[in-house]
């Protein structure tokens, strides 16, 4: 299983402040360790990574978590507190 953290960088090139508590929060919970990789959905690059993927899964806010398994469909997670619940917790709680 792969997790993709999309998180935005608005036009104006500031990052997304929702994207940054999110952040914030994965990091004091150490949580962030079990995110494989971080994406950025630059508003003023069309084409960069994050807004490809936002696009390809009608997704209009950030952050949000992409969740790959093999032979699968992603999943895609919009809502953080959610996502930590259906996702993160049990994952840390497998590892310890």
């Amino acid at each position: 299983m792969k997790i993709t953290l999309v998180k935005k960088i608005l036009a104006d090139g500031s990052p997304c402040k929702k994207c940054g508590e999110v952040i914030a929060k994965l990091e004091q919970s150490g949580h962030m360790g079990l995110i494989d990789e971080v994406v950025v959905a630059d508003e003023r690059d069309p084409e960069s990574a994050g807004l490809k993927i936002a696009k390809a899964h009608n997704v209009e806010r950030a952050p949000f978590f992409m969740i790959e398994k093999d032979g699968e469909s992603p999943e895609i997670h919009t809502v953080y507190f959610k996502f930590l619940k259906e996702v993160l917790e049990p994952m840390a709680q497998k590892s310890d």
